[in-house]
């Protein structure tokens, strides 16, 4: 069984020192390619470099580039120059994190909404898939995306949590959805529970946010309490039952999913 983890975190300071035994754990619970997400212009770049330095292969590990809606009030007139030639470079599969986060507002609104415009016309331009942040700002996100649509080749909104309503008005914009451990949160994931199922097979990717997000219905619980990309088996095991699919299956379509979306090579070893 192999999956694939659309995002995860490694740049993160609580991974330093431990990427490779990360990585191994991984790998062993049959987690066999990881997209790197990339929040600012260093932490892409960073995401990029631990890929050439891990993955002498290039066909595990991949990474994104963008900024994240929190940071977007850090855009200044170099970021769309360092974004896209980080964006050309291999291994880098697609824009983002972008997007729109109204919840916590650590950029101003305005702004977050003229980055997250300057991140698609890059994605439009390059013809790569984008990696979006949303939180409280569905109605927002959608308004802006409508004028980008047509023109891009895919985009999928990563770790949903949203109500039916919102997880219906993105698949009907032909949106992928990411789904992440939240669902396996008694506390505040229950919902997604039905809405997973309502997902159509080849619209559906699991991830693991590491460090972040560490599914509450692992079991031995890590006692450093950091989500790892060994635990999205978690993941795909929750989803599985509320989809009513076996586990097998689940993996296979969404790791075929993911490959698709972000041009990821077939493993030959």
């Amino acid at each position: 069984m192999q999956l694939i983890d659309i995002g995860v975190n490694l740049t993160n300071p609580s991974f330093d020192g431990k990427h490779q035994a990360v990585l191994d754990r991984a790998y062993a619970a049959g987690v066999c390619q990881l997209v790197l997400t990339g929040t600012s212009v260093e932490g892409s770049e960073q995401a990029l470099q631990l890929c050439r330095e891990l993955d002498e292969s290039g066909q595990r590990l991949f990474s994104t580039a963008g900024i994240h809606p929190h940071s977007a009030s850090d855009w200044n007139g170099d970021s769309a120059r360092q974004l896209l030639a980080l964006l050309k470079e291999p291994g880098v599969c697609a824009v983002g994190e972008c997007g729109l986060d109204f919840n916590r507002d650590f950029s101003p609104r305005a702004q977050q909404e003229k980055v997250l415009e300057e991140h698609l016309a890059l994605a439009v331009d390059l013809q790569l898939p984008v990696f979006l942040h949303e939180r409280d700002a569905n109605q927002r996100l959608l308004e802006i995306l409508r004028d980008f649509r047509d023109r891009l080749p895919a985009a999928v909104v990563h770790c949903f949590t949203g109500e039916k309503k919102a997880l219906f008005s993105y698949l009907d914009l032909d949106l992928h959805i990411g789904i992440t451990g939240w669902i396996c949160d008694e506390r505040r994931g229950t919902h997604l529970h039905p809405l997973v199922r309502d997902i159509p097979r080849g619209r559906l990717m699991l991830e693991s946010d590491a460090p972040y997000l560490l599914p509450r219905t692992l079991r031995p619980k890590p006692k450093n309490g950091r989500n790892e990309p060994a635990y999205l088996t978690d993941v795909l095991r929750e989803v599985a039952v509320h989809r009513g699919e076996s586990e097998q299956d689940l993996a296979e379509h969404t790791t075929a999913c993911a490959r698709a979306f972000y041009g990821l090579p077939v493993l030959t070893d």
